[in-house]
């Protein structure tokens, strides 16, 4: 089958089945619902430091219908980044008396994103899996409709968010890091520096993964940008978290369940926990494993 047309039939897919389970949504018995709106991150500002994010709340009908649309933002708006996507963090709480339907639906969607995600994997090197999808999806950012729904139909005692900081980790060997280098050095400097002074440097960075062992264990652990995260608790042990990238959708919840708020986030000075990282590579965030 044509590549192009096999991932448009799944994306069209894909959409169908949101369709049809923000029907079955709207003929349910809303509870609660909540949604918070974050700030929209222009291209000029993807790079920047986040110190502070400002959270608009909504609630009930209003969040609702935002949480609903957020199903299918997945495409780039001109104006705005699309290295820093939208996140959609929110709850829709549900009265059903087909559970088993909008389950078999959440599950159904939730395949459905992860074999056309693995379609486009499947297509080769980054440049001709992009070419191939932005021909057949112009402007689609994959990874917003890569996202799963998740539910819970179990009712917990709580559902709250917070914010959750990550890093993104690349596990290679020493002649991974040196080949890196190599790229480095051939293809660019930083605009920061000039050449002669990114050639010194980028020789004193080989020096230091040189004095490694052939078989010690590099990563580079980046910190991400800061996101929102649902919480479920059920009692002290039994708990978990999900991103909060699209509305969690909570299935017949008790009466009692507690709900919280997404709150402003605000960098702290020093993070309780963080330890000091001795990197071979500062601007890399190269270190043995």
């Amino acid at each position: 089958m044509n590549a192009k047309f096999d991932i448009r039939s799944q994306f069209d897919n894909i959409n169908v089945i949101i369709d049809q389970l923000i029907l079955e949504l709207k003929s349910e018995e809303l509870i609660y619902s909540s949604y918070y709106h974050l700030p929209d991150i222009s291209s000029s500002d993807e790079t920047k430091s986040t110190d502070q994010i400002l959270v608009t709340e909504t609630s009930f009908n209003d969040a609702f219908s935002k949480c609903c649309d957020s199903f299918k933002d997945y495409f780039k708006k001109s104006e705005l980044s699309g290295r820093v996507i939208k996140r959609h963090p929110g709850i829709i709480a549900i009265k059903s008396s087909t559970p088993d339907l909008l389950i078999t639906r959440i599950k159904q969607i939730n395949d459905a994103k992860n074999k056309f995600k693995n379609t486009i994997i499947s297509l080769g090197n980054n440049d001709s899996r992009f070419e191939i999808v932005h021909n057949a999806i112009p402007n689609l950012i994959t990874l917003c409709a890569y996202r799963n729904i998740h539910f819970e139909n179990l009712s917990p005692y709580s559902i709250r968010f917070s914010w959750m900081n990550k890093h993104s980790i690349k596990l290679l060997s020493k002649f991974d890091a040196l080949k890196m280098l190599d790229n480095s050095q051939i293809f660019g400097c930083s605009n920061k520096i000039d050449s002669q002074s990114w050639q010194e440097l980028i020789h004193k960075e080989k020096l230091n993964v040189l004095s490694l062992k052939d078989n010690d264990k590099l990563r580079i652990r980046r910190p991400t940008r800061v996101s929102p995260q649902v919480n479920i608790r059920y009692d002290a042990k039994n708990r978990y978290h999900v991103s909060a990238a699209l509305p969690f959708i909570l299935i017949n919840p008790n009466d009692d369940v507690k709900y919280g708020v997404l709150k402003n986030y605000a960098k702290p000075n020093k993070h309780p926990r963080k330890k000091e990282n001795h990197y071979l590579i500062d601007r890399l965030y190269l270190e043995k494993k």
